[in-house]
């Protein structure tokens, strides 16, 4: 499972040839999440609620190049590393 990226103690992974909606994964200490990329939304799991904003900003921030790692890990199995919140 590809890092897309890590930040403040967050793991973002994708997976390749996922099942829709695209979405991308969340690890945070004992927490695990999934969430939507259109909208940034949270699918399943549960996520501390200052974790889940500072995922939220990251997505919504991303949006565009989660997307096309979505496209690319389906297609091609490649994907790009997104930078963490600064």
């Amino acid at each position: 499972m590809p890092e897309v990226s890590r930040f403040s103690g967050v793991v973002i992974t994708m997976y390749f040839n996922d099942h829709e909606p695209p979405h991308f994964h969340v690890r945070y200490c004992e927490y695990r999440a999934t969430v939507g990329l259109n909208p940034v939304e949270l699918l399943e799991g549960q996520l501390p609620r200052r974790i889940f904003g500072l995922v939220s900003e990251w997505g919504l921030e991303n949006q565009v190049e989660l997307q096309k790692n979505w496209t690319r890990l389906s297609t091609e199995g490649t994907f790009s590393p997104i930078p963490p919140l600064p």
